[in-house]
């Protein structure tokens, strides 16, 4: 069997944008006319020039080759261009391209990929949403400003609806506005609205749920106690890349100086990177990304060093699908895997992109039994849904928050 074609879609993801502004998919045929498909996690170049990384990657590594020699293709793209390094547009290339890899893997084979990769420890898989608005609600901002993201009231109205849905886990990040100067110290008024937010929730869910408080690595590490101490109260299950990714000695402060378990991973990759987090104890929540972080193999390598540290893993996914089916591939064969983020149910513009959508019931996901990764883009919806624009996926405030 050997990879014969590829071919990429950048697919605009129409309002409410839940995901992103796109998603960046790609397609690979092998000589037996098996086909699968993958999807990149990748906000460092435009979409378009990083569909085209993903041909030029797969044309020069790939095509021609037997898509089962995962390894081999792993340490040529690693290598590429005398790089032997984490390159995080690298990685997410391909990682797009090894998931792929693994949906024809599995389909020649008549297996989920579970099945490949040990078995399936899970039946089901705890789920979280962000508070999202939902329908009937506030969505953007009211005539006073108020929105779910910085209005105490709203949110917890939002948690309390997600929780009614079967959720019992729901994330916020309401810790002020993040820019290309991060780490700062919080201000006053970030640290007393984060409080007020988690507060409200917590009043209005009970034990019913749990919350995770994320940041964007917003903090200095100093900063970010001030803020852990704040909500610690309302014990929250995660603080999520309290500090920017860069230097987890630094996220390792914070770990050792509040009760609230870290959180990190989403813009780490391969296990190189997740290796200096675990060995500096500066998480004890991975939140690795398939869509960059060196995809499905790859990321069971960096889940069986954190099991070893009793470290659990919560896969991350704010795109589309394809990379959410792969975190569902491999969580279901986690004995360390804690919690899935999901894009609310699976539903809305997510469902569309697929022949049939990611199973949800009751705040859980169930792990397809079909072959590979156990869902099939819908091409045509990718045909009529083009993006142009030259937004990145996402983006930081270019100033300093204190100029």
């Amino acid at each position: 069997m050997k990879i014969t074609d590829v071919k990429t879609w950048v697919v605009g993801n129409p309002p409410p944008g839940i995901g992103g502004k796109y998603f960046i998919f790609v397609r690979l045929i092998t000589d037996s006319n098996v086909v699968g498909y993958g999807e990149a996690y990748n906000a460092t170049f435009s979409a378009h020039v990083t569909a085209r990384m993903i041909e030029d990657m797969a044309e020069r590594y790939l095509v021609g080759r037997d898509p089962h020699d995962i390894e081999n293709f792993f340490r040529r793209c690693y290598s590429s261009g005398f790089t032997q390094r984490p390159d995080v547009s690298g990685m997410g290339c391909f990682s797009a391209l090894e998931m792929a890899c693994w949906d024809i893997i599995g389909k020649e084979a008549d297996k989920p990929v579970y099945k490949l990769l040990g078995g399936q420890v899970h039946e089901k898989l705890r789920s979280y949403t962000y508070l999202y608005p939902h329908e009937g609600s506030v969505h953007s901002e009211d005539a006073r400003g108020r929105n779910v993201y910085n209005d105490p009231d709203l949110a917890a109205e939002c948690a309390t609806h997600y929780v009614e849905q079967g959720f019992n886990a729901v994330k916020l990040d309401p810790a002020g506005p993040y820019t290309a100067f991060d780490g700062h110290q919080p201000r006053l008024l970030d640290i007393d609205l984060s409080a007020r937010m988690i507060k409200a929730i917590r009043e209005a869910v009970g034990t019913r749920a749990d919350i995770l408080f994320g940041t964007h690595g917003q903090f200095t590490a100093s900063g970010a106690l001030r803020m852990a101490r704040a909500i610690e109260p309302y014990d929250p299950l995660w603080f999520e890349e309290p500090v920017p990714p860069d230097m987890p000695e630094v996220m390792a402060q914070v770990a050792r100086g509040t009760s609230i378990p870290i959180a990190t991973g989403e813009r780490l990759t391969t296990k190189f990177e997740f290796a200096r987090v675990i060995e500096n104890r500066a998480a004890t929540i991975l939140q690795p990304d398939l869509g960059r972080s060196g995809g499905i193999l790859e990321t069971k390598k960096i889940a069986a060093m954190a099991e070893a540290y009793h470290i659990q893993i919560a896969p991350h996914c704010y795109c589309g699908p394809i990379v959410g089916a792969a975190n569902i591939q491999l969580a279901a064969t986690l004995p360390n895997f804690l919690i899935l983020e999901s894009l609310k149910q699976w539903d809305g513009f997510h469902a569309t992109l697929l022949k049939k959508k990611i199973e949800w019931q009751d705040g859980w996901v169930i792990p397809s039994k079909e072959p590979g990764l156990g869902v099939e883009l819908d091409e045509a919806v990718c045909e009529a849904h083009p993006w142009n624009g030259k937004q990145l996926h996402l983006e930081m405030a270019p100033d300093p928050l204190f100029p």
